[in-house]
């Protein structure tokens, strides 16, 4: 018999009704009952769960007509707010004229204003679908062209869940198990986070750990440096918890790089167009790199649009690097693509980005000190993160650290507001760039009300199991 949660995880029958009619479709499914009995006879109750029904600008509702404001923004991918109007009829037009068909007009015109807008002469650019496919992508072109067999990626980084971007990644050892033979070209290198830093180092003997480890250490005790093809970099660790690193590591990296023959490439999947308060993330850090690699926010949240943009030389000249696919620079993606740009540039969007950005840092200023449970707030534009620890503040990413966090997101979903915490210590938020300040502030107003929620109540959630959604 399956089991039932003491009451709804959401806000009204429709949106459960919905959710479990998932168990018998989506992965994990039949465990599902068994997991949740054993955290009820626990004393947990089911963490709070939606379905949208609509989404509008800042807002989204669920199936049940309940609003909330939206900080997960189709996990970053509404740069413009939820279902733009210009947007949709710029891809419905594309519709309309070409169908689906390969090669089309749209495909030169995105790509010469790409170019345009890069940081640093990347002129040539190559399309794919998803963030996943143009990461992949990036790493063989970087393999192709200098003819090397080792890439490096960092601790905590996340480039898709592909086959290959989940050897590339290292969010989570689960998301590889069973790929360890596959992973044989790629090294994990440290990342200088600025918190649970190791051996009591400071956060500066930390980037220079990290540096040394880079220019010493994988050369010495790895693979030569003659067979290192290139470092694999977010200009800020997003999925591994809105990581926000230091100006000296980034151009430290690009020394390296440089010094060694090294390909750099940026994966700004999330951080580009916009995200941090600059056109692309890379731009905090001057600092150049030959491969990068775009994707969420080129969609304008309607079609699906990315690749990467690289050199000249690294693009204009390697027959040995083959990407792409069939649904790769469709016309409707291209159009949404354009109609984005066009945008940024009439609304000043990129410029509201970072007015927001600086407006929730004011806000957040002082959690740190006001709540035990916040340990440490981190945002660059509106690439936005909390960490969340237990009230008695003891430090470590224990398994409670985890329900913690997922309390606070539960509690804030009660509230109103829709963000981020996947089994993780951290509250991570997304909103859309143009989002209304009022809206930003009376969302950040939310978290702290759940922040103090938690601290007063503890947890009521915990291991309980989501409900399967096929995600």
């Amino acid at each position: 018999m399956q089991a039932k949660p003491p009451f709804p995880a959401v806000g009204g029958p429709k949106s459960q009704a919905m959710l479990e009619r998932g168990i018998p479709l989506f992965r994990n499914g039949l465990r599902y009952a068994q997991e949740l009995e054993r955290s009820h006879q626990r004393g947990y109750r089911s963490p709070r769960q939606i379905i949208i029904g609509r989404a509008e600008g800042d807002f989204i509702w669920d199936l049940d007509g309940k609003r909330y404001i939206d900080f997960q923004n189709g996990w970053a991918t509404n740069p413009v707010g939820n279902c733009h109007p210009e947007v949709i009829e710029a891809v419905e037009a594309a519709n309309r004229t070409w169908g689906f068909h390969y090669d089309h007009p749209l495909r030169y015109e995105l790509a010469e204003q790409l170019a345009e807008i890069m940081p640093g002469p990347l002129p040539r650019f190559s399309y794919e679908v998803s963030g996943t496919e143009a990461a992949e992508a990036a790493v063989h072109t970087a393999l192709a062209y200098t003819q090397r067999r080792h890439v490096i990626t960092f601790a905590s980084c996340y480039h898709g869940m592909g086959l290959g971007t989940k050897v590339l990644s290292a969010l989570d050892p689960d998301y590889g198990r069973y790929l360890e033979a596959w992973s044989g070209g790629v090294i994990k290198a440290p990342y200088p986070f600025s918190d649970h830093i190791p051996a009591g180092m400071d956060q500066e003997q930390y980037v220079d750990f990290c540096l040394w480890f880079l220019d010493h250490h994988i050369p010495a005790a790895v693979t030569t440096r003659d067979n290192i093809a290139a470092i694999m970099i977010e200009p800020g660790l997003a999925e591994g918890g809105n990581w926000i690193p230091t100006p000296r590591f980034i151009q430290g990296v690009r020394e390296i790089c440089d010094r060694n023959g090294w390909l750099l490439i940026v994966d700004e999947v999330l951080t580009g167009l916009g995200r941090t308060g600059r056109m692309w993330g890379i731009e905090h850090y001057d600092v150049e790199p030959d491969i990068l690699v775009v994707g969420k926010n080129l969609s304008g949240g309607i079609a699906p649009c990315a690749g990467i943009a690289a050199r000249d030389e690294i693009l204009g000249d390697n027959p040995h690097a083959w990407s792409g696919s069939t649904f790769a620079g469709t016309p409707a993606g291209c159009a949404a693509g354009l109609k984005t740009l066009e945008l940024f540039e009439r609304d000043g969007v990129v410029a509201q980005a970072a007015h927001l950005g600086a407006v929730a840092a004011e806000v957040m200023a002082d959690w740190e000190s006001r709540h035990p449970i916040v340990r440490q707030v981190r945002s660059n534009g509106l690439l936005m993160g909390v960490s969340i620890q237990d009230p008695e503040g003891q430090a470590g990413r224990d398994e409670d650290t985890v329900w913690f966090a997922r309390e606070v997101r539960s509690q804030l979903l009660a509230r109103g507001v829709w963000a981020i915490s996947d089994r993780e210590e951290n509250i991570r938020m997304y909103p859309s760039l143009t989002m209304d300040e009022a809206v930003l502030r009376e969302g950040l107003q939310h978290l702290e009300e759940a922040i103090a929620h938690v601290e007063a109540n503890g947890l009521t959630v915990k291991d309980a199991p989501d409900l399967p959604t096929g995600l």
